[in-house]
């Protein structure tokens, strides 16, 4: 939902920011909070004229945010740069998310198996999704999304326009949706509920699954898993398709195609002139990008296809995307044992 994906919070409580029949916004802080910073100033400014803020509501609310130094160096490392895929793995395949993968599959079977229907997504990645990113809810984020965009589009310089398009959604968003900008958490890159929606991702790819008119990814179950559907199912998700296949590698041509990203770009059949070859056959025709993950004895080789990608557009790491789908596969197989046995 980073990456786009990007993520959270407790909804509801209406405080509000620049309706034409605006809600009491609660006092600020004696602090000035973001109000005396310059980019901040030019930011309320352009809300105001483009988005029908009130300037004096919005002064208000950015009075109340926080610069959070911790925040700052979150940004700076970044699980999926700084651990090895053997590093990374071990973080989500646990059995303790495994069996909640199953519990959750279970107590949603009957709408994951209408977004299954409706969106085209496996039911299992959208688990395998909500459990990396929130452990099925029970951490959906403890920083306060205002202060972690503020402090993100005013004091990072590197990714500050990127974050002040995300501060504009956000006070969109909750005007939209009725979400109280200053009591609301999620992650320290501002992404929100079980599926960790940054709020663009959220404004365009949330769905009102469950039909009461809002859009809620923390208190409904469709919202949540229809939402997350939605946002594979827009990004190209083939149901049953293959995700990734193992691969070997000989020779020194592979590592041009290493280079060429993880969109699935090449045919099998020149891939394999280029020294990689499938643990499982592939048609000539079909298009694959070459992995490298880091184990623990070197390095290991992955043929991505499309479906893997796919998972990147919620997160851009193939580390998270290699993560969810082992997470989904063991998932479902646990599922599938736990369903045999009930059976027998």
């Amino acid at each position: 939902m980073l990456q786009r994906i990007l993520k959270t919070t407790s909804v509801l409580v209406a405080i509000f920011v620049a309706l034409p029949a605006c809600t009491t916004i609660a006092a600020a802080p004696d602090s000035s909070g973001y109000t005396s910073h310059p980019e901040a100033q030019a930011f309320i400014k352009d809300m105001a004229a483009r988005h029908d803020f009130s300037k004096a509501e919005l002064t208000s609310i950015f009075s109340a945010a926080q610069r959070r130094e911790d925040i700052l160096k979150l940004m700076s490392r970044p699980a999926e740069k700084r651990l090895a895929w053997y590093e990374y793995r071990k973080i989500f395949l646990t059995q303790s998310r495994i069996d909640g993968g199953v519990a959750f599959w279970n107590q949603h079977a009957e709408i994951l198996d209408k977004a299954e229907r409706e969106l085209g997504v496996d039911a299992q990645v959208i688990v395998a999704i909500i459990g990396v990113e929130t452990r099925y809810g029970n951490n959906t984020g403890s920083h306060r999304v205002l202060d972690a965009l503020a402090t993100l589009a005013f004091d990072y310089p590197p990714r500050s326009k990127f974050f002040r398009g995300e501060l504009e959604n956000y006070l969109l968003l909750a005007r939209e949706e009725n979400i109280n900008l200053l009591s609301t958490k999620g992650s320290y890159a501002g992404a929100m509920g079980y599926g960790q929606f940054i709020p663009s991702s959220y404004r365009q790819y949330a769905v009102d699954f469950d039909q009461d008119g809002k859009r809620d990814l923390w208190n409904s179950p469709k919202d949540i898993i229809g939402s997350v559907a939605n946002y594979m199912h827009k990004h190209g998700w083939a149901l049953g398709a293959p995700v990734v296949i193992r691969a070997s590698v000989s020779g020194d041509a592979y590592n041009a195609v290493l280079d060429k990203g993880l969109k699935a770009h090449t045919a099998m059949k020149q891939l394999q002139q280029a020294g990689i070859t499938p643990s499982t056959p592939l048609p000539d025709a079909a298009l694959a990008a070459l992995v490298t993950l880091e184990n623990k004895d070197g390095p290991g080789y992955w043929l991505a296809l499309n479906n893997f990608y796919v998972i990147t557009r919620y997160n851009r790491s193939p580390l998270y995307a290699m993560a969810v789908y082992q997470l989904s596969e063991e998932i479902r197989q646990a599922r599938q044992q736990s369903l045999q046995v009930r059976h027998d």
